[in-house]
C-alpha cells in the first residue's frame, strides 16, 4: 500500500514549506493538518475564548493555512483521525499530542528561534511543556522527535546545546529561506528606501515599546524614504496608528503583501525578531535587529538554490523505508544533500 505522510501547517511560511517538501514525495499519499492539541482544556478554550486566536492553533493562522491548503487542493485531515499516517512531518516541537509519537516523526526549522532567554532556561530546567515559553525559543529543543532538519551548522549547534541529540539533527537548509537572490527579479515598484519589518511580539503576548523602536528607525532613516512592513499577526488599526503619529509625512505602510521583493529593493533594512533578517544579510543589505549579529551570522541558513525541500524530502523517504525501530534511525542514517547524490 501507499504510504501515507501527514504534514503538520502553522503560519502561512510553515504552510508553504511544507508544501514544497510534499512536493517532492509524490510516490506517497500526503496529506496536511494545522498544528492542533488533544487536551480538552486548549480545545475548550480555543472553541470558547479568543485567548488563543494570535496563535497558530487558531485563529487567523488556523483560516489562512486550512484556506490555503483547500486553494492548492492539499488533502485535509485535521489532527490526523482519518487513517493511520507512516510519518508525521512537524513544523514545531512545542506541541504534539502523545497519540503522534507513536509513529515516525520528522522536525523543520521554520524559520528564526527565539532568543533563549530566563524563562525558556527555567522551563527546560523543570522540565515544564516547552510551549509554556510564549514564543519559538524552545522550538527544535524537546529533542521528542525521530530526526530533525536544521537550516544551518549553527542552528544544529544551538539546538543540541539547549536539548536535543546531535545525531538526529541534520543540516538540510531551510525552504523559503534557501535561496534568497530569486528575490532580486521582482516587480515591487519602489527602490531606494529604508525598510522597516514589525514583529507581532504584543500579540504573542511579550512586552515591547512600538514607540521607542518607531522612532529609532526614524533616527536611522536619517530623513530617507521610509516604508513600514506589518506583521501579519499584529493589530493592524493599532499599528498604523502609531507609525502615523512617530514617523514623517510620506512614510508608506503596508499592511499585507509579499516582504522579500520589499527587501531586495531596499537600502536598509530595520527588524526585530523576523526570520527575514535573513533574507536581509543574503541579499548584502545593511540590517539592524534585535538579536547578536555574530550570532546571526553563524546561524544564517544555507544559501544552496533552493534545494532544502528536497533534501529534507530525501530524508523522509529513508525514512520510511528504514525498517528498524524508529529510534534507531538517526544513530546509522549517513546523510548526503541531494546534489552532491546527483553529482556523486
Amino acid at each position: 500500500m501507499q504510504k501515507k505522510i501527514l504534514f503538520i501547517t502553522g503560519s502561512i511560511n510553515q504552510t508553504t514549506q511544507m508544501e514544497q517538501i510534499s512536493k517532492e514525495l509524490p510516490e506517497f499519499d500526503c496529506w496536511f493538518s494545522q498544528i492542533f492539541v488533544d487536551s480538552p482544556i486548549y480545545q475548550w478554550l480555543i472553541d470558547n475564548t479568543q485567548l488563543l486566536d494570535r496563535t497558530v492553533v487558531s485563529g487567523q493562522f488556523k483560516e489562512n493555512s486550512e484556506k490555503y491548503c483547500r486553494e492548492k487542493g492539499l488533502k485535509m485531515d485535521y489532527k490526523g483521525r482519518k487513517q493511520h499516517y507512516d510519518l508525521v512531518v512537524y513544523c514545531s516541537d512545542l506541541i504534539i499530542p502523545d497519540r503522534m509519537l507513536q509513529t515516525k516523526t520528522l522536525w523543520v526549522q521554520e524559520g528564526m528561534i527565539d532568543e533563549h532567554n530566563t524563562v525558556s532556561k527555567l522551563i527546560k530546567k523543570l522540565k515544564l511543556p516547552p510551549y509554556l515559553a510564549i514564543g519559538t525559543s524552545l522550538n527544535g529543543a524537546s529533542n521528542i522527535c525521530d530526526v530533525y532538519c536544521a537550516a544551518s551548522e549553527g542552528y544544529k549547534n544551538r539546538f543540541a546545546n539547549i536539548g536535543t541529540d546531535a545525531h538526529k539533527i541534520f543540516v538540510t537548509g531551510m525552504p523559503n529561506f534557501d535561496n534568497c537572490e530569486q528575490y532580486f527579479q521582482n516587480d515591487f515598484p519602489l527602490h531606494n528606501y529604508v525598510l522597516v519589518a514589525t514583529s507581532d511580539s504584543r500579540e504573542c503576548f511579550r512586552n515591547e515599546d512600538r514607540i521607542g523602536f518607531i522612532k529609532d528607525c526614524v533616527a536611522k532613516a536619517a530623513g530617507r524614504q521610509m516604508i513600514f512592513k506589518l506583521h501579519p499577526n499584529e493589530i493592524v488599526e493599532r499599528a498604523v496608528a502609531e507609525i502615523k503619529e512617530n514617523t514623517p509625512e510620506g512614510t508608506i505602510i503596508y499592511t499585507s503583501g509579499n516582504l522579500n521583493p520589499m527587501i531586495a529593493n531596499c537600502d536598509e533594512f530595520i527588524t526585530q525578531y523576523s526570520s527575514a533578517v535573513y533574507v536581509g544579510m543574503a541579499l548584502g543589505k545593511k540590517v539592524h535587529s534585535y538579536f547578536d549579529e555574530a550570532e546571526l551570522k553563524s546561524q544564517m541558513p544555507l544559501q544552496n538554490k533552493g534545494t532544502s525541500a528536497k533534501n529534507i524530502a530525501q530524508v523522509c523517504r529513508d525514512f520510511l523505508a528504514f525498517s528498524g525501530k524508529k529510534e534507531d534511525f538517526a544513530k546509522s542514517y549517513q546523510y548526503r544533500a541531494v546534489s552532491e547524490l546527483v553529482y556523486q
